[in-house]
């Protein structure tokens, strides 16, 4: 405990508790007001100094005008100049897949011919009949979507809209546009279900082969957030076997021919995973290994097959011994129109603005160049 004790200045029952007269108070009564609670520092008010005080103790009067602030909010702001849009996720299609415009906005199917040489020799024998080549013909066929979104601008709502910066006419503009690249860049992705269309995308495409589950690591996981650094560049340097072993019979060597390494962010960053002994990283060693390789992700990517993050690696375009007469594109994204101007309509109180698009989403033209991988 301490030796001082707190200093006691009055104490009053509550039963003397009673309004403080304030008239025929001198100075050194008013400075000993401290002592009921009331600190008043009345030096320098025109009581004070008329009286070698600080406070005037006149009556108070009441307010004839609605109590207020001394100065509106509105004078007291200060805006910084800009303004923050909210975005939405990466749009990764054009990026992976690439865009062929091919087609017209008013067409129903794009057709891609597919040709197969057949024939097998045998043995030759004088007195044999000839065995006979042929050729084999199919259609692959996409179904074209087209997409619609439009705008309307009212004059009062277009010139208080440029009170507060806004082109309100070219924002909505923007705004559809964006609008339909979202919706044909989630067709490109998960294609669009109408019926009987063809319309498919770059994780259901028909054509696409079947998932290769990655290999279980040291953690019992599959997953590269749990592997190590031998354990991930394992992974990838299957996928790359399968393609130039299995599937496309040595005619593409990952190595050699430009690749994309398509994977989920979720499991992107463990590119950087370093191996035990010295500082290279997964990605360091890809650029080593795999020169031609680039690396990409998409969110759609995420949880992908049945909530597994997925990853694909695919040619970028087949080498010369294909001899095929398409440009020889591996996946291709056919879009007819990215944006048209359907109309303007001038009203009286403003103008409307119709737009549209077309796209007949993804298609894997070479199903042996590409294998994909589950569980990363």
């Amino acid at each position: 405990m301490s030796d001082r004790a707190s200093t006691l200045y009055s104490h009053r029952h509550g039963r003397n508790i009673r309004p403080v007269a304030l008239k025929g108070l001198t100075p050194a009564d008013v400075r000993d007001l401290h002592r009921i609670g009331v600190a008043l520092d009345v030096r320098k008010t025109a009581y004070g100094m008329a009286n070698g005080l600080s406070s005037a103790m006149d009556a108070l009067q009441p307010l004839v005008t609605t109590a207020s602030i001394p100065v509106p909010i509105q004078f007291l702001q200060n805006w910084v100049p800009g303004q923050v849009k909210i975005a939405t996720w990466a749009q990764k299609a054009d990026i992976l897949m690439g865009m062929s415009i091919v087609g017209d906005w008013h067409q129903e199917e794009i057709v891609q011919p597919v040709l197969e040489t057949t024939g097998t020799a045998v043995p030759y024998q004088d007195q044999a009949n000839l065995t006979y080549s042929d050729w084999n013909l199919n259609f692959e066929r996409r179904t074209i979507v087209r997409f619609e979104e439009g705008m309307r601008v009212g004059l009062l709502e277009q010139a208080r809209a440029a009170e507060v910066q806004v082109d309100t006419g070219s924002m909505k503009r923007e705004a559809a546009t964006n609008a339909l690249n979202i919706q044909r860049n989630y067709v490109a992705f998960y294609g669009f279900n109408s019926g009987l269309g063809r319309t498919y995308g770059f994780l259901n495409d028909p054509g696409l082969p079947a998932y290769v589950t990655a290999a279980t690591g040291a953690s019992g996981q599959t997953t590269w957030s749990r592997k190590t650094f031998l354990e991930i560049t394992a992974d990838i340097q299957a996928m790359a076997s399968r393609i130039q072993s299995t599937t496309s019979g040595d005619l593409i060597d990952p190595a050699k021919v430009p690749c994309t390494l398509a994977i989920a962010p979720a499991s992107y960053q463990y590119l950087s995973t370093p191996a035990v002994y010295g500082n290279q990283t997964v990605r360091q060693w890809i650029k080593e290994n795999y020169p031609m390789m680039r690396i990409e992700s998409a969110p759609e990517l995420n949880a992908a097959n049945g909530g597994a993050n997925v990853g694909y690696l695919y040619a970028d375009n087949v080498p010369a011994p294909d001899k095929s007469t398409d440009g020889g594109m591996v996946v291709d994204q056919w879009v007819q129109t990215v944006f048209r101007t359907l109309g303007v309509q001038q009203l009286v109180k403003g103008y409307l603005e119709g737009y549209s698009n077309a796209t007949a989403g993804f298609i894997c033209k070479r199903p042996w160049a590409l294998t994909r991988i589950t569980g990363i």
